[in-house]
């Protein structure tokens, strides 16, 4: 059976705190530690309602808000992790408040849709269209 490392456990066996943006970057919120850091320099994470900073320490329980662009996302801490995993372990580190996701889901829809229903045409026009377009403005 192969050892594991020291503060490689996951779930509530894992009795020691982990920094906040170890924790955010094993449960795939962050690409790299570095830039789950910059999120938190920049006021984006609370843990259990006060601004964190990247080396606060989270337990199991705790509450965290993270603002991803305009999508804020409410999370239970279920679990600790310092390794970054499968999406699907990642999954267990957390659960999501269900109104928050619901609300995160409309946003993202109405982006969508905005997406959709503020395009123009196919692009750029083309150079006769150009053209046109200014005999058009003067009239001719």
């Amino acid at each position: 059976m192969p050892r594991k490392a020291p503060g490689s456990e996951t779930g509530p066996a894992a009795a020691e705190p982990v920094r906040v943006d170890k924790w955010l970057w094993a449960a795939r919120f962050f690409k790299t530690r570095g830039l789950a850091a910059d999120a938190i320099a920049a006021g984006q994470v609370q843990v259990n309602g006060a601004r964190a900073k990247h080396a606060k320490t989270i337990k199991p329980g705790d509450q965290i808000r993270l603002r991803l662009g305009p999508f804020e996302h409410l999370l239970t801490v279920r679990a600790l992790s310092v390794h970054r995993g499968p999406a699907t372990q990642a999954a267990l580190l957390y659960q999501e408040d269900p109104e928050a996701k619901a609300r995160r889901l409309h946003l993202a829809e109405q982006h969508r849709l905005a997406a959709h229903a503020f395009t123009y045409g196919e692009g750029r026009p083309s150079k006769k269209d150009r053209r046109d377009l200014l005999r058009f403005k003067r009239g001719e």
